[in-house]
């Protein structure tokens, strides 16, 4: 294995046995019964030993969300004043002295009232994780910092409280709680979601069928990018050399040619047609290309970061086995590479980079895009007249003669 991945793997490791483990129960709107799985699951653990505590829980008025409450630990929340009233909010210091092995805190992207010691609810459970408590919680999909402007796009809505997407990925688990659009507006008409005055408004707005079509895809999607990113992992940890076909990515190769451009588009299209996540890499040989080289590198580069693939300068002496081996460490199926016309004495001589690709593959499928020599450049040649004694006439001769 890498020595610098090992070492990162170690001290991670050895970061995360510290840490307290994070559980996030996740859906596409209020509902679908992400609290209602959230305590079934804490009541399994209570029911096999484990010291359970339930420092904020919000039912919404549902009966079987409160029935399940019985018979569990729940800290009394805490009382801030504000305008008159008293909200109540997690009690995190309460939790903290209290110190269970696992604690409920439900609504993970709430934002709390002024006066609280952190500004958001996230950041309060980041506090029990370092303090070596398990944690559950529950958060929906319109919350993700990273959607923002497509949740709002989708459903005319602007959500204000989100949270940033390191803290679902930081996640040592998340479960997907899931149910189709007609089922959860059933259960909005039979009041089991809100009150009689916030199901109509529900329906007028959120709650509509199209709409919730489209955040249970992204809920969908959110949890299988997680899920694939478990498999990544695994198959690391594994030290598998076999690709594991679980999704499509896709890598394309690019350089300083002039083509380049072109080949990074088409691998733009071909992800789309997929559906697939794609790379883009360089690789630098340790050769002293010029800057015009790297500067055209870098431009493609960018090119392919800004049509949304995931860029990588590698370093390696042979350019087809580096790609090959970063192809399998990142578990990729599809290599794209441009074929560029080469002499044929550097093609017998040291042998095509596309044919060492192709031969030595193996279950990575590579796909050619058909390019072009590389222009000359457009600046005038001059030619100058240089003054030839006999002298050197006679060496040229002797030396070709040898030859």
């Amino acid at each position: 294995p890498n020595p610098d991945q090992l070492l990162e793997k170690v001290e991670a490791d050895e970061a995360k046995a510290k840490r307290g483990r994070l559980k996030i129960f996740f859906g596409y709107a209020a509902g679908v019964g992400k609290t209602f799985a959230m305590l079934e699951s804490a009541r399994r653990e209570m029911t096999a030993g484990v010291d359970v505590v339930v420092g904020y829980v919000e039912p919404h008025g549902r009966k079987e969300t409160e029935a399940l409450l019985d018979g569990l630990e729940c800290i009394p929340p805490r009382l801030i004043p504000y305008r008159g009233v008293d909200l109540r909010e997690f009690n995190l210091d309460a939790v903290l002295n209290r110190h269970p092995e696992l604690a409920l805190v439900d609504e993970l992207a709430h934002t709390n009232t002024e006066g609280c010691r952190h500004t958001k609810r996230w950041q309060d459970v980041v506090e029990l994780l370092e303090a070596g408590i398990d944690v559950y919680t529950t958060l929906n999909v319109q919350h993700l910092e990273s959607l923002n402007d497509v949740i709002a796009q989708i459903t005319g809505v602007a959500v204000r409280e989100t949270l940033p997407d390191a803290v679902i990925e930081r996640a040592d688990d998340i479960e997907l709680i899931d149910i189709t659009p007609d089922e959860l507006l059933q259960r909005l008409k039979q009041g089991k979601v809100y009150i009689s005055a916030q199901a109509e408004r529900a329906l007028e707005h959120f709650f509509q069928q199209p709409k919730l079509a489209a955040l249970r895809e992204l809920s969908l999607r959110q949890a299988a990018r997680r899920l694939q990113r478990d498999v990544d992992e695994g198959r690391t940890e594994s030290r598998s050399e076999k690709l594991w076909p679980t999704a499509e990515r896709l890598l394309v190769c690019v350089g300083p040619s002039p083509t380049g451009a072109k080949l990074v588009r088409a691998a733009k299209r071909m992800a789309d047609a997929l559906n697939a996540e794609w790379l883009a890499v360089s690789v630098h040989t340790g050769n002293h290309d010029s800057d015009r080289a790297k500067k055209q590198v870098a431009i493609h580069l960018q090119l392919a970061e800004s049509l949304g693939a995931e860029a990588h300068q590698l370093v390696g002496e042979n350019v087809a086995s580096t790609i090959l081996t970063y192809a399998r460490s990142r578990n990729v199926g599809r290599v794209l590479v441009g074929k560029t016309a080469e002499p044929f004495w550097r093609r017998w001589l040291m042998g095509a980079t596309v044919d060492q690709l192709i031969r030595d593959s193996g279950d990575i499928d590579v796909f050619l895009v058909q390019g072009e020599t590389e222009t000359k450049s457009s600046s005038p040649t001059v030619f100058t007249r240089r003054q030839s004694s006999v002298f050197s006439w006679l060496i040229a001769v002797v030396v070709v003669v040898m030859a």
